[in-house]
């Protein structure tokens, strides 16, 4: 056991090891870290928005960077540190700089959230339909914070409201080609864990669909075939979408209280995002992001084209309408994280990632 009132190299190798399973899009993993003093890091943070659709304006990196430093800061507590940042960036915000320094304190408790780290995990198959108690709910509120708003969907006509919303989102989905990309080079396929993809096992389809989505994704041909002529979108969209709405205690909105501005608010967001996603493992549940639909919404309320297909911007505006009538929303009010919550079984497969060594700048 380290030293609970020693810095050293160790003692951040150590908080790094752990905090290196935060979550992040795809498993991309948008940071690097290099140890700068015995008591300092700095986490060079990257996004992926020229390759990844759903990045938008890097902001789903930011908000994993987010996500990263809450992690990391529960981690020193179980070491005894206090840990503060700064950033530095540039105007977009694409190449950043964390200087975070990690000061010993006697006062600081181990964080409840830290037995969680490494135990935090997606399922994306059907989980058990059940209420959530009103602990639970008070404990994903307190999760959040201050400056967030948590929304609950929990009965059966709002899970069936939201069903048909990832319905229609799915198929802007699996229909847009600028997304085929990313579809194609994140699922690495017969893998049951993937240090830097989704792994096959993990996807949330049976084998037999598995077998047929790893065929048509050869190629943008196949899948506009496959598609337009055999209902391709159809079994995915059941199986990754519709019946998983369904199945589950709940879904989760997380708003912001002020709409982001800064490189700073989508930081905090991601860390409120994490500390939900912890306490729901926490509390003996798991969770499903479910972020496209936000982003599709960013791109509309934005008017920001994200495909050569003028029909998708028309689609993804419909699907903005859609999602805030269903939570009550103007136009105008910020989302942050959606997810579906729920009581399953620990999943076999999962995304792992990187090794320390891997992450760590020469």
């Amino acid at each position: 056991m380290v030293d609970r009132s020693t810095l050293s190299r160790e003692t951040l190798l150590q908080i790094l090891d752990r905090a290196r399973w935060a979550p992040s899009g795809d498993n991309t993993q948008p940071w690097r870290f290099e140890i700068v003093g015995d008591d300092r890091v700095v986490v060079h943070g990257h996004d992926t928005r020229d390759e990844i659709l759903y990045d938008f304006d890097g902001h789903a990196s930011h908000m994993a960077h987010g996500a990263l430093l809450e992690t990391m800061k529960i981690a020193a507590s179980a070491v005894g540190l206090a840990m503060s940042w700064q950033a530095e960036s540039d105007s977009e915000w694409r190449r950043i700089k964390y200087m975070v320094t990690f000061t010993p304190s006697a006062e600081i408790g181990i964080d409840p959230l830290s037995e969680c780290v490494e135990q935090r995990t997606v399922q994306r198959r059907p989980m058990k339909i059940g209420s959530l108690s009103a602990t639970q709910r008070q404990a994903l509120i307190k999760a959040a914070g201050g400056a967030f708003v948590v929304q609950f969907f929990e009965a059966l006509s709002e899970k069936k409201s939201i069903a048909n919303l990832l319905w229609d989102n799915a198929h802007i989905r699996l229909t847009c080609p600028e997304a085929f990309p990313i579809h194609q080079s994140i699922i690495e396929w017969g893998a049951q864990f993937s240090k830097d993809r989704i792994p096959e096992q993990a996807v949330g389809v049976d084998p037999a669909t598995a077998k047929l989505m790893r065929w048509v994704m050869q190629s943008w041909r196949r899948v506009e075939f496959f598609n337009r002529y055999l209902m391709g979108t159809i079994a995915p969209r059941v199986q990754l979408d519709f019946i998983p709405a369904i199945m589950c205690s709940a879904h989760l909105l997380i708003k912001p209280n002020v709409k982001p501005s800064c490189l700073e608010d989508w930081v905090a967001l991601g860390g409120a995002m994490q500390r939900v996603w912890l306490t729901t493992t926490l509390l003996g549940l798991h969770l499903q992001p479910e972020m496209t639909p936000v982003i599709f919404r960013w791109y509309a309320r934005a008017e920001r084209k994200f495909s050569e297909r003028p029909e998708f911007a028309a689609k993804a505006f419909s699907l903005a309408g859609q999602f805030e009538r269903i939570a009550g929303a103007s136009d105008q009010q910020a989302f942050g994280f959606f997810c579906r919550i729920g009581v399953s079984s620990i999943p076999k497969s999962r995304s792992v990632r990187l090794g320390l060594d891997e992450l760590l700048s020469r």
